[in-house]
């Protein structure tokens, strides 16, 4: 018997409803368990606030018209029936496509009941795609299938994605893993680091540990096959057509065959490396690669190495790669790397890295194995400044010279346990005259509601927020918000599923004033 959306949406409500992890947990491994295989891959995006087919091409106000049917009376959409009908919009291309995916999404909406309706709402705006289900979901697989959470957790990284996984583990058991290995061409999800406040801390948690630059680019995961080279973003995106030098550079390199993980980033003709937002110019949508080129030169860093001609290196620990690497790669394409410093050469390399224009260093415990997707204690990032990584949920139209411009961003902190975001505040300051102009088209592209001065936006675009403090707030539902905030750029290789969380922010406050929240 199909399962219907009805299910779906019953257990949605139920995961957001439950305050505990365990609970939540026990609510999807019992919806995951009763799916039929081919069901498998519609839910699994579903709970993760997505669809399997990706954009629809449904703007904000095509949504708000479909939602203006009469509900259904009794649940009757199955999984197969909503994905169909999404199957079909996304296909519809050319003059008439906006009236016909009107008359197909209010025939879906027309068959749903009040609770589907506002779940396929919550799905299309992308209210729900945050990504604070990722972990739980993972381990529902684990508790469905019966499999350890280790295993399922180490194919989703080498997937590069949950649903395949849980197809294979509900479908086949622990069997059905075994081919998510690391493969030629099909990217890993990159290691992610956590923050500390400052060297000494850094190397007093890790123990014997290296320093590296942390470059201001934009992260790169590079494979090669003999004269094959494919070169993936951070979000496992290909961008081999817009990175040439990239191509070239490992093209040359000696190996036949090469996993790099590492950064692409522009430079000025000192040395000093340009703004990021001048290197992500490199990847906009309309490109003349060529022109480009010349006048935006990319130079690749590699930082780690995860394959070397038929061996894999992931559970090797990072000296041993990081030795593998030093031997592949010329000197300007491995990062400057210092091995357990003493506290004042840790200090000297630091300061080396900030008056090259860096942001910072990165320390990697030496003996860490490569934990694709992980962020945690194994690698540290230690910057000058304090930032936090947000999502804008809102902007107000600016007034003055501003006026015609969105300007002021609401700013929110990820909050895993309630699947949702926490708003810190708002900032208007550190926004050039073109990042008013770039972040107005993007933000209005987001848009699911407004009002006389405020759009409302779907929680995906990610902003790097430097601050000086932190401070108690009862204006806002968590409680604190941030002085003094300010732009420093915009994170488009991020999604809102890497931002930082609410249990980071209280961390910080916490550090800094030694209060609790």
């Amino acid at each position: 018997m199909a399962t219907r959306l009805a299910d779906l949406v019953s257990t949605s409500n139920a995961v957001a409803s439950v305050p505990g992890r365990l609970a939540k947990v026990t609510h999807l491994a019992a919806l995951l368990s009763q799916l039929a295989p081919d069901e498998v891959d519609i839910a699994i995006p579903f709970l993760s606030g997505e669809t399997r087919q990706g954009r629809l091409g449904i703007g904000a106000a095509l949504i708000r018209q479909a939602r203006d049917v009469p509900p259904a009376a009794t649940p009757s959409l199955s999984l197969h029936d909503v994905d169909a009908a999404f199957a079909s919009i996304k296909t519809l291309t050319g003059a008439g496509s906006t009236g016909r995916r009107l008359e197909l999404l209010r025939d879906l909406m027309a068959r749903a009941t009040p609770d589907e309706q506002d779940f396929l709402t919550r799905l299309l705006f992308g209210e729900l795609r945050q990504g604070a289900l990722e972990g739980v979901l993972l381990d529902a697989v684990a508790r469905a299938s019966g499999i350890p959470a280790a295993r399922i957790r180490r194919a989703a990284m080498l997937a590069g994605s949950l649903a395949p996984v849980a197809r294979a583990a509900l479908e086949q058991g622990e069997a059905g893993l075994t081919s998510f290995s690391l493969q030629l061409f099909r990217p890993v999800q990159p290691m992610l680091a956590d923050s500390a406040d400052d060297i000494e801390d850094a190397l007093t948690e890790l123990g014997a540990a290296a320093l590296e630059y942390k470059l201001d680019g934009t992260r790169i995961q590079v494979h090669k096959s003999g004269d094959d080279v494919a070169v993936y973003s951070r979000a496992l995106r290909p961008v081999t057509g817009a990175v040439p030098e990239v191509v070239e550079a490992v093209r040359a390199l000696p190996a036949r065959e090469l996993i790099l993980d590492g950064e692409v980033i522009a430079f000025r003709p000192d040395g000093t490396p340009r703004p990021f937002q001048e290197t992500m110019r490199r990847f906009g949508r309309r490109l003349d690669v060529e022109a480009l080129r010349h006048e935006l030169p990319l130079s690749p860093v590699f930082f780690d190495l995860l394959h070397v001609d038929g061996g894999d290196l992931l559970d090797a620990p990072q000296a041993d790669r990081f030795n593998a690497l030093r031997d592949l790669v010329p000197g300007p394409l491995a990062i400057p790397h210092l091995i357990s410093p003493g506290p004042g050469e840790a200090a000297d390399f630091l300061h080396a890295a900030l008056n090259r224009g860096h942001e910072g260093v990165m320390a990697k415990a030496r003996s860490a194995p490569y934990s694709a997707g992980s962020r945690g204690s194994w690698w540290l990032k230690v910057k000058a400044t304090r930032t936090l990584d947000l999502v804008v949920l809102a902007a107000e139209w600016g007034s003055g010279r501003r006026r015609g411009w969105l300007s002021n961003l609401h700013l929110g902190a990820r909050d895993p346990e309630h699947n949702g975001f926490v708003m810190l505040g708002k900032t208007f300051k550190g926004l050039t005259d073109a990042m008013l102009e770039w972040q107005t088209q993007k933000l209005l592209s987001l848009e699911i509601g407004r009002d006389d001065w405020t759009v409302y936006v779907r929680p995906e675009l990610v902003v790097e927020i430097a601050f000086n403090d932190i401070q108690v707030s009862p204006h806002y539902p968590g409680g604190l918000a941030l002085r003094f905030a300010r732009v420093k750029r915009y994170r488009e290789d991020k999604t809102a599923a890497e931002a930082d969380t609410i249990e980071t922010v209280r961390a910080i406050h916490q550090a800094l004033t030694g209060a609790s929240t």
